[in-house]
């Protein structure tokens, strides 16, 4: 039995059962006083109860089959128009599984449960769409990057097998760098399609901590670039995962180290506390970012102008998008600041505990 027909027996049910307390109601307060015995006096006849119940119950009986059908006839109609936006919901929902995350639900009528629920449906679907044209020009810009290394490794290789004159050492060093650059995308990928996974986000991770990490990791990478690392703040806990707070602090440092142009540029990681927000800040020194291409730089692949390696520390394009999703997935902001000297200030801040 369909939702429309439940309901329409519930209304019928509900009328039949009023009509019974009715009738209820009358045999209680006014038929049982009745006498059932002859009744004389006056002069002509007195009807008893039984002659009352012998003339109502068959107009009674009538009066029930009337309710009835009026109840199934009426809750049809009324139950028809009550669930009309939930087959409008339905009907956009058959249309999105096909596909077409275009369709939205209607938001006419008044502002009650199913107004409420055809909100949160478009909410959904917003999201949901915005979540596949992500992931789409995510897989068409992974598959570019990937596709980059792998035919520029093929063309070394064909190189060295058709051309007797080539530099075995020297294709060899940039098939290793190629090789690593192709490593680097592909862990990159895996990090950031594992971001947004099942984890648990409860656990108190201190901030200074996983910034005293990073530097541990990237300290000789600093040294080896003439980079000098500087580490300071106060304790700054958050909920979250450790795992991905460590891959945030690590991300941000390595991509102010490898940035730090010319080489010889400072880096500075602050950890702090402000009002009930705990902050992980990192400022490199370096060329000038134009403030228009600072959105662009938490996108994957999307490396701003003078900030282009070509070494084998160029990177993949990622750092600043796994940061970008790590913040987003622990309920964080993530701002980034062109410096008036030169370089980036990257200011990470979450509820503190």
């Amino acid at each position: 039995m369909s939702a429309r027909w439940r309901l329409a027996v519930s209304y019928a049910g509900l009328v039949v059962l009023a009509g019974a307390v009715l009738l209820g109601i009358v045999w209680a307060f006014l038929l049982r006083y009745v006498p059932n015995g002859p009744i004389t006096g006056g002069g002509g006849f007195v009807p008893n109860r039984s002659d009352l119940v012998e003339a109502f119950a068959p107009r009674a009986a009538i009066a029930f089959a009337v309710l009835v059908a009026i109840g199934l006839v009426g809750g049809w109609f009324l139950a028809g128009r009550m669930l009309a936006p939930l087959a409008r919901i339905t009907s956009v929902t058959r249309a999105t599984a096909g596909g077409s995350l275009d369709r939205r639900a209607p938001l006419d009528g008044p502002d009650d449960e199913f107004r409420e629920l055809a909100v949160a449906f478009n909410q959904m679907l917003d999201r949901v769409e915005s979540h596949v044209a992500e992931q789409r020009r995510f897989a068409a810009n992974a598959s570019h990057e990937l596709r980059t290394p792998l035919a520029t490794t093929r063309t070394l290789i064909d190189l060295a097998r058709t051309d007797p004159a080539a530099d075995i050492p020297q294709t060899l060093e940039r098939l290793r760098i190629t090789n690593t650059r192709a490593i680097e995308l592909t862990e990159a990928l895996l990090m950031l399609s594992r971001v947004e996974q099942a984890i648990d986000l409860s656990e108190p991770v201190d901030l200074s901590l996983a910034a005293e990490e990073a530097e541990e990791q990237l300290v000789a990478l600093a040294e080896s670039r003439g980079v000098r690392l500087v580490v300071a703040g106060e304790f700054a806990a958050v909920r979250g995962s450790a795992a991905l707070i460590g891959q945030l602090a690590t991300n941000l440092v390595h991509n102010a180290i490898v940035h730090n142009l010319p080489s010889g540029g400072i880096v500075r990681v602050v950890t702090s506390r402000a009002g009930d927000r705990s902050l992980l800040v990192v400022e490199n020194t370096g060329s000038r970012v134009p403030a228009e291409v600072l959105p662009t730089l938490v996108e994957p692949f999307r490396r701003a102008a003078g900030r282009i390696r070509t070494d084998e520390h160029a990177g993949v394009g990622l750092g600043l998008a796994i940061v970008e999703r790590i913040v987003s997935v622990h309920g964080g902001a993530l701002v980034l600041t062109p410096l008036p000297a030169g370089g980036l200030r990257a200011e990470a801040s979450f509820c503190a505990v």
